[in-house]
Protein backbone atom coordinates (compact mmCIF):
# COMPACT_ATOMS: atom_id res chain seq x y z
CA UNK A 1 0.00 0.00 0.00
CA UNK A 2 1.07 3.53 -0.64
CA UNK A 3 1.38 6.25 1.95
CA UNK A 4 1.25 10.02 2.09
CA UNK A 5 5.00 10.06 2.41
CA UNK A 6 5.33 8.40 -0.98
CA UNK A 7 3.49 11.18 -2.82
CA UNK A 8 5.58 13.55 -4.92
CA UNK A 9 6.98 16.32 -2.76
CA UNK A 10 6.54 18.89 -5.54
CA UNK A 11 2.79 18.15 -5.51
CA UNK A 12 2.46 18.00 -1.73
CA UNK A 13 4.33 21.29 -1.35
CA UNK A 14 2.29 23.07 -4.03
CA UNK A 15 -0.39 25.38 -2.65
CA UNK A 16 -3.96 24.08 -2.71
CA UNK A 17 -5.78 25.92 -5.54
CA UNK A 18 -7.63 28.82 -3.99
CA UNK A 19 -10.50 28.41 -6.46
CA UNK A 20 -11.06 24.84 -5.26
CA UNK A 21 -11.29 26.20 -1.72
CA UNK A 22 -13.64 28.96 -2.88
CA UNK A 23 -15.90 26.50 -4.71
CA UNK A 24 -16.16 24.47 -1.50
CA UNK A 25 -16.93 27.66 0.41
CA UNK A 26 -19.70 28.64 -2.02
CA UNK A 27 -21.27 25.18 -1.70
CA UNK A 28 -21.08 25.31 2.09
CA UNK A 29 -22.45 28.84 2.55
CA UNK A 30 -26.22 29.04 2.16
CA UNK A 31 -27.33 30.97 -0.95
CA UNK A 32 -23.92 32.62 -1.34
CA UNK A 33 -23.17 34.63 -4.47
CA UNK A 34 -19.68 34.92 -5.91
CA UNK A 35 -17.58 37.97 -6.52
CA UNK A 36 -14.61 35.62 -6.45
CA UNK A 37 -13.98 33.67 -9.64
CA UNK A 38 -12.46 35.46 -12.62
CA UNK A 39 -15.20 34.88 -15.17
CA UNK A 40 -17.41 36.97 -17.45
CA UNK A 41 -21.18 36.73 -17.60
CA UNK A 42 -21.50 36.42 -21.39
CA UNK A 43 -21.37 33.39 -23.66
CA UNK A 44 -19.42 33.11 -26.92
CA UNK A 45 -20.86 34.87 -29.98
CA UNK A 46 -24.12 33.23 -31.07
CA UNK A 47 -22.98 33.25 -34.68
CA UNK A 48 -19.86 31.31 -33.71
CA UNK A 49 -21.83 28.81 -31.61
CA UNK A 50 -24.27 28.25 -34.48
CA UNK A 51 -21.38 27.46 -36.85
CA UNK A 52 -19.84 25.03 -34.38
CA UNK A 53 -23.12 23.12 -34.08
CA UNK A 54 -22.82 22.23 -37.74
CA UNK A 55 -19.42 20.62 -37.14
CA UNK A 56 -20.39 18.08 -34.51
CA UNK A 57 -20.67 15.22 -36.99
CA UNK A 58 -17.53 16.20 -38.92
CA UNK A 59 -15.04 13.27 -38.46
CA UNK A 60 -12.03 15.55 -37.96
CA UNK A 61 -13.63 16.99 -34.81
CA UNK A 62 -13.16 13.64 -33.05
CA UNK A 63 -9.58 13.09 -34.17
CA UNK A 64 -6.28 14.48 -33.00
CA UNK A 65 -5.20 17.69 -34.64
CA UNK A 66 -1.79 19.28 -35.08
CA UNK A 67 -0.12 19.64 -31.68
CA UNK A 68 0.52 23.34 -32.20
CA UNK A 69 -3.07 24.09 -33.24
CA UNK A 70 -5.34 24.16 -36.28
CA UNK A 71 -3.39 25.76 -39.14
CA UNK A 72 -6.24 28.10 -40.02
CA UNK A 73 -6.57 29.28 -36.40
CA UNK A 74 -2.84 29.80 -36.03
CA UNK A 75 -2.71 31.83 -39.23
CA UNK A 76 -5.63 33.97 -38.05
CA UNK A 77 -3.87 34.51 -34.73
CA UNK A 78 -0.62 35.54 -36.40
CA UNK A 79 -2.58 38.14 -38.36
CA UNK A 80 -4.32 39.27 -35.17
CA UNK A 81 -0.95 39.65 -33.41
CA UNK A 82 0.31 41.79 -36.30
CA UNK A 83 -2.82 43.93 -36.51
CA UNK A 84 -3.75 44.43 -32.86
CA UNK A 85 -0.66 43.73 -30.77
CA UNK A 86 2.14 44.95 -33.10
CA UNK A 87 3.92 41.61 -32.68
CA UNK A 88 5.63 40.83 -35.99
CA UNK A 89 8.23 38.23 -35.07
CA UNK A 90 6.17 35.80 -33.03
CA UNK A 91 5.01 32.25 -33.75
CA UNK A 92 1.87 30.73 -32.24
CA UNK A 93 1.01 27.59 -30.30
CA UNK A 94 -2.62 26.99 -29.29
CA UNK A 95 -3.11 25.58 -25.79
CA UNK A 96 -5.92 24.34 -23.56
CA UNK A 97 -6.31 27.75 -21.93
CA UNK A 98 -3.80 30.30 -20.70
CA UNK A 99 -3.02 28.31 -17.56
CA UNK A 100 -1.80 25.39 -19.65
CA UNK A 101 0.18 27.84 -21.76
CA UNK A 102 1.97 28.99 -18.60
CA UNK A 103 2.76 25.43 -17.52
CA UNK A 104 4.14 24.73 -21.01
CA UNK A 105 6.47 27.69 -20.61
CA UNK A 106 7.54 26.79 -17.08
CA UNK A 107 8.53 23.34 -18.33
CA UNK A 108 10.18 24.66 -21.49
CA UNK A 109 12.13 27.57 -20.01
CA UNK A 110 12.94 26.58 -16.42
CA UNK A 111 14.79 23.76 -14.71
CA UNK A 112 14.03 22.58 -11.20
CA UNK A 113 16.03 24.76 -8.84
CA UNK A 114 16.07 27.83 -11.09
CA UNK A 115 15.03 31.12 -9.55
CA UNK A 116 12.16 33.12 -11.04
CA UNK A 117 10.61 36.51 -10.32
CA UNK A 118 6.99 37.47 -9.69
CA UNK A 119 5.43 40.58 -8.19
CA UNK A 120 2.94 40.75 -5.34
CA UNK A 121 0.05 40.57 -5.53
CA UNK A 122 0.70 37.70 -7.93
CA UNK A 123 -1.57 35.39 -9.91
CA UNK A 124 -1.94 32.32 -7.72
CA UNK A 125 -2.04 29.77 -10.56
CA UNK A 126 1.25 31.02 -11.98
CA UNK A 127 2.85 30.66 -8.55
CA UNK A 128 1.52 27.10 -8.30
CA UNK A 129 2.78 26.27 -11.79
CA UNK A 130 6.31 27.04 -10.64
CA UNK A 131 5.89 25.05 -7.44
CA UNK A 132 4.62 21.91 -9.13
CA UNK A 133 7.34 21.94 -11.79
CA UNK A 134 10.09 22.10 -9.17
CA UNK A 135 10.86 25.82 -9.52
CA UNK A 136 10.73 26.57 -5.82
CA UNK A 137 13.09 29.55 -5.65
CA UNK A 138 10.35 32.09 -6.35
CA UNK A 139 11.51 35.66 -5.68
CA UNK A 140 8.49 37.87 -5.01
CA UNK A 141 9.01 41.56 -5.65
CA UNK A 142 6.89 44.39 -4.26
CA UNK A 143 4.23 46.33 -6.05
CA UNK A 144 4.14 50.11 -5.70
CA UNK A 145 2.16 50.90 -2.52
CA UNK A 146 -0.21 53.24 -4.36
CA UNK A 147 -0.41 51.82 -7.89
CA UNK A 148 0.58 48.15 -7.35
CA UNK A 149 2.83 48.50 -10.42
CA UNK A 150 5.82 46.11 -10.42
CA UNK A 151 8.79 47.76 -8.72
CA UNK A 152 11.33 48.07 -11.55
CA UNK A 153 14.05 49.43 -9.26
CA UNK A 154 13.75 46.31 -7.09
CA UNK A 155 13.83 44.18 -10.27
CA UNK A 156 17.00 45.88 -11.52
CA UNK A 157 18.73 45.28 -8.19
CA UNK A 158 17.51 41.69 -7.94
CA UNK A 159 18.53 40.72 -11.48
CA UNK A 160 22.00 42.21 -11.01
CA UNK A 161 22.69 40.81 -7.53
CA UNK A 162 21.09 37.34 -7.59
CA UNK A 163 23.48 34.61 -8.67
CA UNK A 164 22.79 32.71 -10.77
CA UNK A 165 20.59 35.27 -12.51
CA UNK A 166 16.86 34.49 -12.28
CA UNK A 167 15.80 32.50 -15.33
CA UNK A 168 12.41 34.13 -15.82
CA UNK A 169 10.34 37.17 -14.85
CA UNK A 170 6.58 37.15 -15.25
CA UNK A 171 3.86 39.83 -15.08
CA UNK A 172 0.14 39.96 -15.88
CA UNK A 173 -1.03 43.02 -17.82
CA UNK A 174 -3.61 44.24 -16.98
CA UNK A 175 -3.27 42.57 -13.64
CA UNK A 176 -4.76 39.56 -11.98
CA UNK A 177 -5.45 39.91 -9.07
CA UNK A 178 -4.81 43.64 -8.94
CA UNK A 179 -6.79 44.98 -11.90
CA UNK A 180 -3.96 47.46 -12.49
CA UNK A 181 -2.47 48.32 -15.87
CA UNK A 182 1.28 48.35 -16.46
CA UNK A 183 2.02 51.50 -18.52
CA UNK A 184 3.91 50.99 -21.77
CA UNK A 185 7.01 52.83 -20.49
CA UNK A 186 7.23 50.59 -17.41
CA UNK A 187 6.63 47.43 -19.44
CA UNK A 188 9.46 48.42 -21.78
CA UNK A 189 11.77 49.11 -18.85
CA UNK A 190 11.01 45.68 -17.38
CA UNK A 191 11.66 44.15 -20.81
CA UNK A 192 14.99 45.92 -21.17
CA UNK A 193 16.10 44.86 -17.69
CA UNK A 194 15.30 41.23 -18.51
CA UNK A 195 17.10 41.45 -21.85
CA UNK A 196 20.22 42.95 -20.32
CA UNK A 197 20.26 40.34 -17.54
CA UNK A 198 19.65 37.40 -19.87
CA UNK A 199 16.29 36.51 -18.29
CA UNK A 200 13.09 35.50 -20.03
CA UNK A 201 10.08 37.80 -19.69
CA UNK A 202 6.66 36.11 -19.80
CA UNK A 203 3.71 38.51 -20.10
CA UNK A 204 0.17 37.24 -19.53
CA UNK A 205 -2.18 39.33 -21.68
CA UNK A 206 -5.38 37.44 -20.84
CA UNK A 207 -7.24 40.70 -20.22
CA UNK A 208 -5.92 42.64 -23.21
CA UNK A 209 -9.39 43.92 -24.17
CA UNK A 210 -10.43 44.74 -20.61
CA UNK A 211 -9.24 48.33 -20.42
CA UNK A 212 -11.12 51.29 -18.93
CA UNK A 213 -10.90 55.07 -18.71
CA UNK A 214 -9.36 55.41 -22.22
CA UNK A 215 -6.26 53.38 -21.31
CA UNK A 216 -4.68 51.35 -24.13
CA UNK A 217 -3.16 47.90 -23.80
CA UNK A 218 0.27 47.37 -25.38
CA UNK A 219 2.63 44.44 -25.87
CA UNK A 220 6.40 44.11 -26.06
CA UNK A 221 8.33 41.80 -28.36
CA UNK A 222 11.86 40.44 -28.43
CA UNK A 223 13.90 37.25 -28.49
CA UNK A 224 13.66 37.09 -24.68
CA UNK A 225 9.89 37.72 -24.50
CA UNK A 226 6.94 35.33 -24.57
CA UNK A 227 3.35 36.59 -24.60
CA UNK A 228 0.33 34.59 -23.43
CA UNK A 229 -3.23 35.25 -24.60
CA UNK A 230 -6.62 33.68 -23.92
CA UNK A 231 -10.08 33.32 -25.43
CA UNK A 232 -11.64 32.48 -22.05
CA UNK A 233 -12.58 35.92 -20.78
CA UNK A 234 -12.81 37.95 -23.96
CA UNK A 235 -15.17 35.59 -25.78
CA UNK A 236 -16.84 33.98 -22.77
CA UNK A 237 -15.12 30.68 -23.53
CA UNK A 238 -14.01 29.69 -20.02
CA UNK A 239 -15.21 26.10 -20.34
CA UNK A 240 -13.98 25.64 -23.91
CA UNK A 241 -10.34 26.02 -22.80
CA UNK A 242 -8.45 27.83 -25.56
CA UNK A 243 -5.39 30.02 -25.06
CA UNK A 244 -2.23 30.60 -27.07
CA UNK A 245 1.45 31.34 -26.75
CA UNK A 246 3.19 33.94 -28.94
CA UNK A 247 6.86 32.99 -28.78
CA UNK A 248 9.89 34.49 -30.58
CA UNK A 249 10.23 33.00 -34.07
CA UNK A 250 13.94 33.76 -34.25
CA UNK A 251 14.93 31.69 -31.20
CA UNK A 252 16.15 28.43 -32.67
CA UNK A 253 14.53 25.34 -31.21
CA UNK A 254 11.94 27.14 -29.09
CA UNK A 255 8.97 25.72 -31.00
CA UNK A 256 10.47 22.23 -30.98
CA UNK A 257 10.85 22.19 -27.21
CA UNK A 258 7.33 23.53 -26.74
CA UNK A 259 6.02 20.68 -28.88
CA UNK A 260 7.59 18.11 -26.57
CA UNK A 261 5.68 19.52 -23.63
CA UNK A 262 2.46 20.02 -25.59
CA UNK A 263 2.40 16.45 -26.88
CA UNK A 264 2.74 15.07 -23.37
CA UNK A 265 0.01 17.16 -21.77
CA UNK A 266 -2.99 17.80 -24.06
CA UNK A 267 -1.51 16.56 -27.39
CA UNK A 268 -3.63 19.36 -28.82
CA UNK A 269 -6.29 21.73 -27.60
CA UNK A 270 -9.87 20.53 -28.16
CA UNK A 271 -10.57 20.60 -31.89
CA UNK A 272 -14.16 21.82 -31.64
CA UNK A 273 -13.03 24.49 -29.18
CA UNK A 274 -10.41 25.69 -31.65
CA UNK A 275 -13.07 26.03 -34.34
CA UNK A 276 -15.19 28.08 -31.95
CA UNK A 277 -12.16 30.25 -31.25
CA UNK A 278 -11.64 30.82 -34.97
CA UNK A 279 -15.28 31.72 -35.55
CA UNK A 280 -15.27 34.01 -32.51
CA UNK A 281 -12.11 35.71 -33.73
CA UNK A 282 -13.95 36.55 -36.95
CA UNK A 283 -16.35 38.71 -34.93
CA UNK A 284 -13.44 41.07 -34.28
CA UNK A 285 -12.34 42.84 -31.11
CA UNK A 286 -15.35 45.17 -31.38
CA UNK A 287 -17.60 42.31 -30.22
CA UNK A 288 -15.56 41.97 -27.04
CA UNK A 289 -15.04 45.68 -26.42
CA UNK A 290 -18.79 46.33 -26.58
CA UNK A 291 -19.34 43.84 -23.75
CA UNK A 292 -16.42 45.11 -21.73
CA UNK A 293 -17.99 48.59 -21.79
CA UNK A 294 -20.88 47.16 -19.79
CA UNK A 295 -18.51 46.14 -17.00
CA UNK A 296 -17.73 49.77 -16.14
CA UNK A 297 -21.07 50.01 -14.35
CA UNK A 298 -20.32 46.81 -12.44
CA UNK A 299 -16.93 48.20 -11.45
CA UNK A 300 -18.48 51.41 -10.13
CA UNK A 301 -21.14 49.47 -8.21
CA UNK A 302 -18.48 47.37 -6.46
CA UNK A 303 -16.24 50.39 -5.77
CA UNK A 304 -19.19 52.04 -4.02
CA UNK A 305 -19.80 48.86 -2.00
CA UNK A 306 -16.16 48.94 -0.84
CA UNK A 307 -16.44 52.54 0.37
CA UNK A 308 -16.71 51.58 4.09
CA UNK A 309 -13.03 50.61 3.88
CA UNK A 310 -12.05 54.17 2.88
CA UNK A 311 -10.85 55.55 -0.44
CA UNK A 312 -7.19 54.69 0.01
CA UNK A 313 -8.00 51.03 0.71
CA UNK A 314 -9.25 50.28 -2.81
CA UNK A 315 -6.92 49.93 -5.79
CA UNK A 316 -7.05 48.55 -9.30
CA UNK A 317 -9.99 48.60 -11.67
CA UNK A 318 -7.97 50.21 -14.49
CA UNK A 319 -8.18 46.95 -16.40
CA UNK A 320 -9.13 43.27 -16.16
CA UNK A 321 -12.18 42.47 -14.00
CA UNK A 322 -10.76 42.96 -10.50
CA UNK A 323 -10.55 45.39 -7.62
CA UNK A 324 -8.04 45.02 -4.79
CA UNK A 325 -8.97 46.12 -1.30
CA UNK A 326 -7.05 46.36 1.98
CA UNK A 327 -8.84 45.17 5.11
CA UNK A 328 -8.57 47.14 8.37
CA UNK A 329 -5.37 46.27 10.21
CA UNK A 330 -7.16 44.70 13.19
CA UNK A 331 -9.05 42.35 10.84
CA UNK A 332 -6.08 41.46 8.67
CA UNK A 333 -6.78 37.68 8.78
CA UNK A 334 -8.15 37.64 5.24
CA UNK A 335 -8.98 33.91 5.25
CA UNK A 336 -11.08 34.32 8.37
CA UNK A 337 -12.75 37.41 6.91
CA UNK A 338 -13.62 35.63 3.63
CA UNK A 339 -15.24 32.72 5.47
CA UNK A 340 -17.12 35.11 7.78
CA UNK A 341 -18.36 37.19 4.84
CA UNK A 342 -19.56 34.11 2.97
CA UNK A 343 -21.43 32.53 5.87
CA UNK A 344 -22.81 35.68 7.51
CA UNK A 345 -23.50 37.87 4.47
CA UNK A 346 -23.69 35.39 1.59
CA UNK A 347 -21.03 36.86 -0.70
CA UNK A 348 -17.65 35.38 -1.58
CA UNK A 349 -14.34 37.09 -2.47
CA UNK A 350 -10.72 35.89 -2.76
CA UNK A 351 -8.30 36.22 0.18
CA UNK A 352 -5.21 38.23 -0.66
CA UNK A 353 -3.00 35.69 1.10
CA UNK A 354 -3.51 33.42 -1.93
CA UNK A 355 -1.76 36.14 -3.95
CA UNK A 356 1.12 36.75 -1.56
CA UNK A 357 -0.54 39.72 0.17
CA UNK A 358 -2.29 38.83 3.44
CA UNK A 359 -4.72 41.40 4.78
CA UNK A 360 -6.26 42.13 1.38
CA UNK A 361 -9.04 40.72 -0.81
CA UNK A 362 -9.65 40.42 -4.54
CA UNK A 363 -13.12 41.22 -5.84
CA UNK A 364 -14.22 40.21 -9.35
CA UNK A 365 -16.91 42.30 -11.05
CA UNK A 366 -17.09 40.42 -14.36
CA UNK A 367 -19.21 37.38 -13.62
CA UNK A 368 -22.63 38.91 -12.95
CA UNK A 369 -25.07 40.96 -14.99
CA UNK A 370 -25.72 44.42 -13.59
CA UNK A 371 -28.77 43.65 -11.43
CA UNK A 372 -27.13 40.59 -9.89
CA UNK A 373 -23.94 42.57 -9.34
CA UNK A 374 -25.96 45.21 -7.46
CA UNK A 375 -27.44 42.54 -5.20
CA UNK A 376 -24.03 40.98 -4.51
CA UNK A 377 -22.48 44.40 -3.92
CA UNK A 378 -25.19 45.27 -1.41
CA UNK A 379 -24.31 42.15 0.57
CA UNK A 380 -20.66 43.13 0.41
CA UNK A 381 -21.39 46.65 1.61
CA UNK A 382 -23.50 45.43 4.55
CA UNK A 383 -20.74 43.02 5.51
CA UNK A 384 -18.06 45.70 5.45
CA UNK A 385 -20.24 48.15 7.38
CA UNK A 386 -20.77 45.53 10.07
CA UNK A 387 -17.05 44.70 10.08
CA UNK A 388 -16.11 48.34 10.66
CA UNK A 389 -18.86 48.87 13.25
CA UNK A 390 -18.89 45.61 15.21
CA UNK A 391 -16.04 43.42 14.00
CA UNK A 392 -16.32 39.80 12.97
CA UNK A 393 -19.65 39.18 14.67
CA UNK A 394 -20.62 35.51 14.82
Amino acid sequence: MGSYGQLARRAVETDMPIMVQIQQLVRGAKNAVSLAQGVVHWQPPKEALDKVKELVWEPSISRYGADEGLPELREALVQKLHRENKLYKSSVMVTAGANQAFVNLALTLCDAGDSVVMFAPYYFNAYMSFQMTGVTNILVGPGHPKTLHPDADWLEKTLSETKPTPKLVTVVNPGNPSGTYIPDSLLKRISNLCRDAGSWLVVDNTYEYFMYDDLKHTCVEGNHIVNIFSFSKAYGMMGWRVGYIAYPSEVEGFGTQLLKVQDNIPICASIISQHLALYSLEMGPEWVIERVKGLVKNRDIVIEALSPLGDSAVKGGEGAIYLWAKLPDKYADDDKFVHWLAHRHGVVVIPGSACGCPGNVRISFGGLVEDDCKAAAERLRRGLEELIRDGLVE
